[in-house]
């Protein structure tokens, strides 16, 4: 009974060996086959507006109800000397 029951884990080990041997090859082709897939195509175009008069005409085409809506008047500022566009290119970054 005991020879039994230790055949029947050294099975199941050895299954068990087998299987973790072939999802280590499996896994371990992953990168190589990526190397084969074509890139995907760049996304549709989206322009981002870089102005504040491209900001307010977008807010009034995305919402009417509100419009531009800029309560501390950031967009005013010049954030480290970057200028308006740079300034509200590191507002959009920094809200995502």
């Amino acid at each position: 009974q005991m020879s039994d029951h230790l055949a029947q884990l050294r099975r199941q080990l050895e299954i068990f060996k087998t299987t973790t041997m072939k999802l280590a090859v499996a896994l371990a082709c992953l990168p190589a086959a990526a190397a084969f897939v074509a890139p995907a195509p760049p996304a549709a175009g989206v322009q981002m507006s870089e102005t504040k008069a491209d900001l307010e005409a977008l807010a009034k085409q995305c919402n009417p109800a509100v419009g531009f809506w800029d309560p501390l008047g950031c967009l005013n500022f010049d954030f480290w000397k970057l200028g308006q566009e740079g300034t509200i290119g590191y507002l959009r970054h920094a809200e995502i």
